[in-house]
Formats: C-alpha cells, structure tokens, sequence
C-alpha cells in the first residue's frame, strides 16, 4: 500500500488532487459510513421495484434499444451479467494503469452517492479493488463517450464478477511499485480475499453509465499542464537570453493593457526567469540596436497565456463533473427512478479538445525558438546548429527535425474528436461525444508537448554554455545546470538521443519546473 494518506469517499466530491494521488500514487480510498446508509436506503428503493409487475427500465427491462422488452425476475441476475459480459468489447492495446484507476475511483465515487441503486456490497467490492492494486486490463477501442465510457467501465466490472484479466500493482510507496503479469482476475480477487460479485437488478447499468475515463483523462491532463506550462515559461526564458532577447516586452504595465489573465502570469513568471540574468542585462540599452524579437521571443506570454486560460475553462468543467452523480436511470432524493441524460461526454469532450490546441500551439513556438537558436542568421553570434567543428559536427540539427515532426503530429491531433459523432445501438444512441477518444489523443499529445519543451531546453542549455563568459541568470542557470547532471555540455557530436531522453524525463517529472520556482525571489 501507498504511503500517501487515505482519500475519504462519499463525503463529498473528489478533488482533483485525491484523484491524482489514488490513481497515479496509489493513495488509499475509505468509505465515509454514512454512504454506505445511504446506499443501502436507495437500495431499498430498487428491491420495491423490482417486485413490481410493472416494467422499469433498468430493473426489469432490458437496455438501450431493448428498453421495452420485459425481463422476468429469474432471468435479471443473467440480465445483469450477459450485460457486462457483452458490454466489456475493448479492443487494441492495453489503457494506461493510471487511467483504468481513473476509471475504478471515479465510479466508485458515483456509486457512494446513494443516488444508482447499488447495493453497499458493490461499493465496497470497487474500494477493495482499487486498495489492493488490481487493475482491470481495459483496451484502447470501445467507447463512444455515450452512454458514458460504456465499454471501459464494463471491463472495470467484469473484474470485479471474477472474470476477464487484470494485472495487480503492488505500490511499496508513492514513488514505487511493483506489477504483475496478467493473471485472471478470479485469482487476483482470490488472493486478495474479494468474493466477486453476482450482480442484481439495476447494478449492472450502475457500474457502466458514466463518464469516468474522459474525466479522469482531463483530471491527469490538467494535473500535467500545471507544470509543463511553468516549464515552457523556463523554456522560452533560456532561450530569450541565449538568444540575446529583451525581457522589457514583458513589464508588467505593458501585460496590464491587456487584462488576458494567463499572458500576464506567464509575464510574470519570465520577468521572474530573467530579471537577475547578466546575459539579459549585458546588452540593454540604445546600443544593441534592434528594434524588436521575433514573435517566438516577444509573444511567449500570449501564446502560453492563451494555453493557461484554457486550462482554467477545462478547470472549471472538471470540477463540475466531479461534483456529478452520473448514470441512467438515476434515483433522486425523494425516491423517484427517472431515466435522463447526464452520461452524455459532451462537455468534457469539448474542453478535451480545446486543451489539445493549446498544447499544439504551445509546442509550436516552443519548436520555432529552438530553430531560431540553431540558425546562425537569427541566433545572433552562436555557431550553426550549435556544433562543435562546424561542417564536421551538427550539432543539435535532428534534434530540431525531432521537434518539428512531434509538431506536426500535435496539429493532426489537435483536430477535435468532439465534432464527430457516430449512431449506435438501432440509432437509440444516435448523437454521441466521441470524449473518449478525446481523452486519448490529448493524453498522447501532452507526451509529445514534454519532448518538444525537452528539445528547447536542451538547446537553451547548450546556447547559454556557448555564451560563456557571460553568466546565465540563476533560474535559467539552474536548469542548465541541472541538465548537465543527464546531458553533457558543447563538444563533438555524440549519440544524442539519450540525451533527449533523459531531458524528456526531467520535464514530464516536473524536475525542471521546481528547480526554476526555487531560483526566483
């Protein structure tokens, strides 16, 4: 088990940084006692009708486009299991682990709300998933984003019946685990002395009407954009002072003319960056005779702005949706079972979108300053493609190429998943949000938008070396310095990709945003 402290479920909504801390650290969940009265008492709601001869979807019909066919009491625990069974057709390569406990905490979290009709059973089986590490394996292809993550959730379920496959992660502490190959997830529960369930009326829609994945994707992405933001700021700051940029053009005045709330505090974190630098301060004045950077330099703040303000949007939808009860048919406070809506992604698939085009945009200056770095007509005094023995070495060349080729598929997925929609079952469900997959394609876009940043501030690093004597300013100094620690400074051409690598995981750590923070009055 995690070191981190439990997370209290049923209590009240989940914050973003519970759902961080169980689905990537493996942080405990409890179950506050009052949910489970509470579960227990609409539970009571669901047993009056289902002894009642007249047909309630969910309860005693079936699903979807059968939703008038009346299932007879004998036949509804089968109901129930042919429905997770059928439901549970993922296909592709294995979803990521902190995903699939996405998935697990955030419908636990729906169903300790006493509003599906689930039995305390249920929601005791899910948190004893999620606390012994049993991971469910959930496939790539399934989910149109409505009636919520249908095929993803079944997979979760399915587990918790004992069957289908699941790897087990043992967390030794918030930083280090241990998983298995897969196993059937009989034995995996077995071992942990779960009993599986057998489910009854209305639990198995509980368990797979919900919007869980896509939030849990936004939730992650929102958790990583924090600190790619900030090390985009450095990013852009290394490379305004290798590059012999101005930091007046970020002056709080000037940011103050246009009240943008992401651009001034991204402003202000380069003001920050490069207040202290002797680089920057070495050729202030009438002498240094340009008028003005290029826009990759002089609109850092506009274009990360933009970005940060997006994220504030996505913010705000993501805590909406936490505070959510989600599935259909739903029981409301005063005992009424009503069928609705509410599972449909269209919400959260939009600001997954949006939040893809921001981090395309984002990658795209970052790319456009380190080929300003590179070119020896815009790099003001720097060797080409900062080699070593110009014409024998090059430099940092295909590092560029590297970026730009990321770029470029940034913009493919930066094409909104929101926009299409696809008709399923017998054209019941003939408007849908695709959030799944925007999820998905967001997910692989923030990986690419680290690489990319990795990319600049190993060129940054490497120009403010070549600057020398001249002395980098402390934040920027420090992150070049911490570089060094993976990458070696100016020399021969050497085998560049592990470099590239080891950077790429100082930035997707958050390593490289913290020791900046830490360099700054």
């Amino acid at each position: 088990m995690s070191d981190l402290p439990a997370v209290l479920v049923g209590t009240a909504p989940l914050s973003p940084a519970d759902v961080v801390a169980v689905v990537r650290h493996g942080a405990p969940v409890v179950i506050d006692p009052d949910a489970l009265e509470r579960v227990a008492a609409t539970r009571s709601v669901i047993d009056g009708l289902a002894a009642d001869p007249n047909p309630h979807y969910g309860v005693s019909t079936g699903f979807g486009a059968l939703a008038t066919t009346f299932i007879a009491p004998d036949r509804r625990r089968q109901l129930q299991a042919s429905l997770i069974r059928s439901h549970a057709a993922g296909t592709g390569p294995e979803v990521e682990r902190e995903v699939v406990r996405g998935l697990q905490l955030l419908r636990l979290q729906t169903l300790a709300s006493g509003r599906t009709g689930v039995r305390p059973v249920v929601v005791e089986t899910y948190a004893a998933l999620l606390n012994a590490g049993i991971t469910p394996i959930v496939r790539e292809y399934g989910s149109l984003g409505c009636s919520g993550d249908l095929a993803p959730l079944a997979h979760i379920a399915l587990a918790t019946m004992g069957e289908g496959e699941v790897r087990v992660h043992e967390f030794r502490s918030s930083s280090e685990r241990r998983e298995t190959e897969s196993v059937p997830a009989s034995e995996a529960l077995a071992a942990a002395g779960i009993e599986p369930l057998t489910l009854v009326e209305k639990e198995g829609l509980a368990l797979i009407n919900g919007t869980d994945g896509m939030l849990g994707m936004l939730v992650l992405a929102l958790h990583d954009l924090e600190e790619l933001l900030i090390t985009a700021d450095i990013a852009a700051a290394m490379s305004i002072e290798s590059q012999l940029g101005t930091d007046a053009v970020f002056a709080a005045d000037l940011m103050a003319l246009r009240p943008q709330v992401g651009q001034a505090a991204s402003a202000a974190n380069l003001r920050a960056f490069l207040g202290d630098s002797p680089i920057v301060h070495s050729h202030k004045g009438p002498e240094d005779g340009r008028v003005q950077d290029a826009y990759s330099l002089r609109c850092s703040p506009q274009v990360h702005g933009a970005a940060r303000d997006m994220m504030g949007y996505a913010a705000t939808i993501a805590g909406r949706e936490l505070a959510s009860v989600i599935d259909n048919p739903i029981i409301t406070i005063d005992g009424r079972i009503e069928s609705n809506g509410n599972f449909h992604g269209a919400p959260v698939a939009a600001v997954l979108d949006f939040l893809a085009i921001s981090v395309a945009d984002v990658a795209s200056v970052s790319e456009r300053r380190t080929d300003r770095a590179l070119d020896p007509a815009r790099n003001h005094g720097l060797p080409p493609f900062l080699a070593d023995e110009v014409g024998v070495d090059s430099g940092l060349m295909i590092a560029q190429y590297a970026a730009a080729g990321i770029v470029s598929e940034l913009k493919r997925l930066a094409a909104p998943a929101s926009v299409d929609s696809i008709p399923s079952s017998a054209m019941q469900e003939d408007h849908v949000s695709m959030g799944w997959a925007a999820g998905r394609k967001l997910r692989r876009a923030i990986d690419g938008l680290g690489r990319v940043l990795a990319i600049e501030i190993l060129t940054g690093a490497r120009a403010l070396d070549l600057r020398a004597p001249l002395e980098a300013g402390p934040a920027t100094g420090a992150v070049r310095d911490l570089v060094r620690t993976v990458a070696a400074g100016p020399g021969p051409d050497r085998f560049l990709s592990p470099d590239m690598e080891a950077v790429t995981a100082l930035v997707q750590s958050g390593a490289i945003a913290r020791i900046a923070k830490e360099h700054v009055k």
